[in-house]
């Protein structure tokens, strides 16, 4: 059935639709299948998630017409069609009022993702009018508090250097406490990696108290805080509470250095909205693994990763993994800046809509994934700054020295980024990051072909 007189108004102008703050904005990458014309298969994809059935119904009535989301931009040759969302058929909260990201998937990627005359389709873009922006929560914390309890300025306070655990999976309390430990003297922020848990083979809640006395002996040693940022994931509401209650409660007066690790892509908004409301105090910290299952560049349907970030600040997210922009061993490229700016900015440019965030607080780009030191300098140069977090698991574990050497090799890889400095020259003055030149040969040979000879290593 053609729903396109109805489900479809080329006539609008978007900049109209923007101006008059009722409508949720969404670009797709679309293609039909054989046989379908694309403004029919579009008029469809809006129908389905609105207000349409796939046939003609009784109880249709005007009010329901008003409500229609409608196609108003097509561009055939490219794939790209764009659709106008009212307001007011996303759900609201009976509690409080407020919107949530649930409603909104449902509605853009829900049942239009499996109809028969869809070939293709992956939303790349969405705008959020302020009229539903204030409606959603925002981040709590972000990275300023965590800048503050390092104590560096709440301004332009740099690059966070972090690490994962590793193994990220196997390693019983003792040892992980030890690991932990062993980065702390040299780094500021440790993750639980994805998987991390409750394990038989390392508790929760005896693994948890050793390493808060990790923590507590490496700040002693250092004179530095320390921050860590604990997995409270789980299928069930009360389990991660039980989890975040017994952390809070195990590092007690440093409370303030614990952040919350929710896998926020499997296990869903709600989640994330459970960890946001219940723990406004803490940092957040979305991890997003298993979103390649949709979002990968060569993925067709779903969302791309562009808009799970930008998600992920609507929800409260202080901040989410990004990926490392081509310079790490995860998919992307150098314009996946894009992401960071669009999640860091108050105002921001994305791959269809500009966006205006009005003050709300800012998700942290998280940088993870096969980076050193090495790496560092080259993505620090792409993306403009360092108000980053980064987690080297291999860059610290993997450094021939030790895990804190690791650790202080990433921060001078900062320094000398920040510095302008040619790396090779600051090396000789750098012991750590001289020896991550040794400590990771591949890179080395490929970002600085003949450092061998001018930093006189012979082996």
């Amino acid at each position: 059935m053609d729903q396109s007189n109805r489900y479809a108004d080329l006539s609008l102008k978007e900049e109209d639709l923007i101006k008059g703050d009722k409508h949720i904005l969404v670009a797709y990458h679309m293609q039909p299948m054989a046989g379908y014309g694309y403004l029919e298969v579009a008029a469809h994809i809006a129908a389905e998630s609105s207000t349409g059935t796939n046939v003609e119904v009784s109880t249709t009535d005007d009010f329901t017409k008003g409500v229609d989301a409608l196609v108003y931009f097509i561009d055939e040759a490219k794939g790209i069609m764009k659709v106008a969302y009212p307001n007011e058929l996303f759900d609201r909260n009976v509690t409080d009022g407020r919107a949530m990201i649930v409603s909104f998937l449902t509605l853009v990627v829900g049942n239009n993702q499996g109809m028969g005359d869809v070939k293709q389709l992956q939303m790349q873009d969405f705008y959020v009018p302020w009229s539903m922006l204030r409606l959603f929560d925002g981040p709590a914390i972000d990275i300023t508090d965590m800048w503050d309890i390092l104590g560096r300025p709440r301004v332009n306070g740099g690059y966070i250097s972090g690490t994962i655990i590793k193994p990220k999976l196997g390693l019983r309390p003792e040892p992980f406490a030890k690991a932990a430990y062993q980065f702390w003297l040299g780094g500021d922020f440790i993750k639980n990696d994805e998987p991390q848990g409750n394990q038989t083979f390392c508790p929760l809640k005896k693994v948890l108290p050793l390493v808060y006395d990790s923590m507590k002996r490496a700040m002693d040693e250092t004179g530095e805080a320390k921050l860590f940022s604990m997995n409270i994931t789980a299928d069930d509401h009360y389990e991660m509470l039980a989890r975040a209650d017994f952390a809070l409660e195990t590092f007690g007066p440093d409370a303030n250095k614990l952040a919350f690790l929710v896998d926020g892509y499997v296990g869903g908004p709600g989640m994330i909205t459970t960890a946001r409301r219940q723990y406004p105090k803490q940092y957040l910290h979305y991890h997003r693994a298993g979103h390649g299952a949709i979002t990968s560049p060569s993925a067709v349907r779903g969302y791309t990763a562009f808009c799970l970030a930008k998600m992920s600040r609507l929800q409260g997210a202080s901040g989410i993994h990004v990926g490392t922009m081509g310079f790490g061993k995860m998919e992307g490229g150098a314009d996946d800046r894009g992401i960071a700016y669009m999640i860091e900015r108050d105002s921001a440019t994305g791959p269809y809509y500009h966006q205006e965030w009005h003050g709300m607080k800012p998700t942290t780009p998280i940088i993870s994934g096969g980076m050193n030191a090495l790496r560092l300098p080259g993505f620090f140069e792409n993306l403009g700054h360092g108000n980053v977090i980064n987690t080297s698991g291999g860059g610290s574990y993997g450094h021939i020295d030790s895990p804190a050497a690791g650790a202080i090799s990433l921060r001078q890889s900062y320094e000398c980024w920040k510095s302008g400095a040619d790396p090779i020259e600051f090396a000789k003055e750098h012991k750590e990051f001289a020896r991550a030149f040794e400590s990771f040969p591949k890179d080395a040979d490929k970002i600085f072909p003949g450092w061998r000879e001018k930093l006189g290593v012979h082996k």
